[in-house]
């Protein structure tokens, strides 16, 4: 087991968090937001000074990669990488689509079969999106999709699909099919990175800290042609 700081940037929520040994035993959120460059150093330096309080050795810092906001995806990994050189940490790379599913796994009770859409807002009717088993294995990568009733509709004539994550509900209307479940409140939050995080950290998946980038870096996904913020 291993303690991590985690830190999750991707949307208007600024939130912080430490694991030990599979519990989180820190966090903060500040959900009044867009206040990542104000808020994210003022967590980290509380976590920190946490953590070498009680002589906790930290072993990683885990963040979330996107996709999401262009400016606090920005300073999150920043601010994850920097950590990383201060105190030769391993660093962990989440995407942000997965980390929706946390809360929706614990907290729903998702019908037989369902399958999981988290959406991450592209202005308009477009949006990130990914789609997951219940088992959180892929069944359809990160795209960039403009939201009509007949983006999702090859996978919702078959079963249960949720959709969540704050470009859900605007999209909800638009896809408009019995098998739509549209589950609201489910933010990313660094406190849902841990189970993720100790995976990742048990299995060696960790990122190159001096090359790593967020998502809207990448060149592996079209994007939509408004920009994230």
């Amino acid at each position: 087991m291993a303690t991590i700081l985690h830190i999750e940037t991707s949307t208007d929520v600024c939130s912080v968090a430490v694991s030990e040994d599979g519990q989180v035993i820190f966090h903060k959120e500040d959900h009044s937001g867009p206040n990542h460059a104000e808020k994210l150093g003022i967590y980290v330096d509380e976590a920190l000074s946490f953590t070498d309080n009680h002589a906790i050795p930290f072993d990683a810092v885990a963040v979330s990669c996107g996709p999401g906001s262009y400016t606090g995806l920005r300073i999150g990994v920043s601010m994850a990488k920097g950590i990383c050189y201060a105190r030769d940490l391993k660093l962990i790379a989440m995407p942000t689509t997965e980390l929706l599913c946390v809360p929706v796994l614990l907290r729903e009770a998702a019908e037989e079969g369902a399958l999981l859409c988290p959406m991450l807002d592209a202005r308009r009717m477009e949006v990130y999106a990914a789609i997951y088993d219940r088992s959180l294995r892929p069944v359809r990568e990160i795209g960039a999709d403009i939201v009509d009733e007949t983006t999702y509709q090859e996978y919702l004539d078959k079963q249960p699909v949720y959709f969540f994550g704050n470009g859900a509900k605007k999209c909800i209307d638009a896809i408009n099919h019995p098998n739509a479940r549209l589950i609201e409140g489910i933010e990313p939050l660094a406190k849902w990175m841990q189970p993720l995080a100790e995976k990742r950290f048990l299995t060696e998946q960790f990122e190159d800290v001096a090359y790593f980038v967020p998502y809207y870096l990448k060149d592996f996904v079209a994007k939509p042609s408004k920009k994230l913020l």
